[in-house]
């Protein structure tokens, strides 16, 4: 028998990706359990609620989103190019062939006015990469107003890009993001020499 740990690990990575393969309504409990290899009884034991493991799947999408927004973030050098890596991230993410999109968007969507737990999950995850973009924003020596325009471009990229197909979407998203830096900090994207 495996141990609480690694099943909990199988439900979630199998909720996950069934969740986001086929939407979180689409899926019951005994395509998790066929998915995870992890019985019912287990899974319920686990996660009392299917809510309690869509609230799972989001603390696991979130972590995997830090991390590869940190990966990104840390592989650049300057400051300019330390923003612009979070669209260099999104342009490797839109072109995974199982991209459909953001997931907390997709969650949102389909249970967010009838969920508040789930609803909560996905404003602190949004809140959260808002809050790191306006971090990097003042370590750039930017203005307060760039972050949240930033976001915007990072989210409406997601979800043109799921909708549209066109993992191009990125690229675009990355030059509109270009301008907004250049403006801020001046023409080379760097803060001002005082």
């Amino acid at each position: 028998m495996i141990d609480e740990e690694t099943a909990r690990e199988r439900v979630v990575s199998a909720a996950d990706r069934l969740f986001y393969a086929r939407g979180v309504q689409a899926v019951g409990m005994d395509a998790v359990r066929g998915e995870s290899g992890v019985s019912l009884k287990r899974i319920y034991a686990l996660f009392p609620s299917k809510e309690d493991l869509i609230i799972a799947v989001l603390r696991h999408r979130t972590e995997r989103w830090n991390t590869g927004i940190a990966g990104a973030v840390d592989g650049a050098g300057t400051p300019r190019e330390r923003l612009l890596a979070v669209f260099d991230f999104l342009a490797g993410w839109f072109r995974e062939d199982d991209f459909r999109g953001c997931a907390f968007i997709n969650v949102f969507g389909e249970l967010g006015g009838g969920s508040d737990r789930v609803a909560e999950a996905v404003r602190e995850q949004k809140e959260s990469f808002r809050r790191h973009v306006a971090e990097l924003v003042r370590a750039a020596g930017g203005p307060d107003h760039l972050a949240p325009q930033l976001v915007l471009l990072a989210e409406g990229a997601q979800t043109t890009a799921a909708i549209s197909g066109d993992p191009g979407t990125a690229e675009h998203a990355r030059a509109a993001a270009d301008t907004l830096i250049r403006c801020a900090l001046g023409g080379d994207g760097e803060p001002a020499a005082a």
